[in-house]
């Protein structure tokens, strides 16, 4: 059976039929590719509370309606393919992959979103994160993409994964091809400095490693260990009430393959 390549590997056509069938694609579009594959990967741990889980769904929501962002996929032909991820200690595919082609498809995603129920978990696993978007949520790409884009947002750093652990999830998931962009959220007297001795993030000691022993920002440490891949870059958020922004400047960005 003919094989297509992604940025995720190959897709077999009949799987793409199967995939197109759910979705509710005719044969035809389902054989089109789209420009951009879009994961939005969101951190729901324990520093997460209520209301900034909320600012946080909701600011998905509302860049999904912008109309900048609106223009910027319908620039697109065919759209965009759009997932959504949340986690703590773990990660769940909480919105499956759909195809946003008009503002009506991006007003009914953000409407999935804001439905999106809290998580449970208290550490802030990164590592497993990847793994799950590069075993499970790139593979079911219905359609080939000719980029696929994990946005992964958050407060703090990884608590769950040993250093070694980490870098291997996230060079796996940057070797299907991805770019992984990161929006860090920027919490004052929270987050200012994290690693050893300054940000102890719940589970701090019991874990089999310890934290990352250098004091650092955590821009830097996104910068280190979380982005990556072609044209990757950071753009951070200025605490959960610029969360909505941030992200509506990030998506037009990511969503038009523009410099930055």
């Amino acid at each position: 059976m003919p094989s297509m390549r992604t940025g995720s590997g190959w897709l077999c056509r009949g799987a793409l039929r199967a995939a197109a069938l759910i979705l509710g694609l005719s044969p035809a579009v389902a054989a089109e590719s789209v420009a951009t594959a879009l994961v939005v990967s969101v951190d729901v741990s324990q520093s997460v509370d209520d209301t900034r889980f909320r600012l946080q769904m909701e600011g998905i929501a509302e860049a999904l309606e912008d109309s900048s962002v609106v223009g910027a996929i319908t620039g697109n032909p065919g759209g965009i393919l759009f997932a959504m991820v949340t986690w703590a200690d773990r990660a769940d595919l909480v919105v499956g992959w759909r195809r946003i082609a008009s503002r009506a498809d991006a007003v009914a995603t953000a409407a999935l979103v804001r439905a999106t129920p809290r998580q449970a978990g208290e550490f802030t696993c990164l590592g497993q994160m990847f793994r799950t978007v590069t075993a499970g949520v790139l593979p079911a790409l219905p359609v080939p993409a000719e980029r696929v884009v994990v946005d992964v947002s958050g407060d703090g750093i990884d608590n769950c994964t040993d250093a070694e652990s980490l870098n291997g999830a996230h060079e796996a998931l940057l070797a299907t091809g991805a770019t992984v962009n990161g929006l860090p959220i920027l919490v004052p007297g929270e987050n200012d400095v994290v690693g050893a001795g300054a940000y102890r993030a719940p589970g701090y000691g019991l874990l089999p490693t310890p934290l990352p022993q250098e004091r650092t920002s955590l821009e830097q440490w996104y910068r280190a260990h979380v982005i990556g891949g072609p044209g990757a870059f950071l753009l951070a958020a200025e605490g959960y009430g610029d969360f909505s922004r941030a992200l509506r400047r990030k998506f037009v960005i990511e969503i038009s393959a523009l410099g930055r």
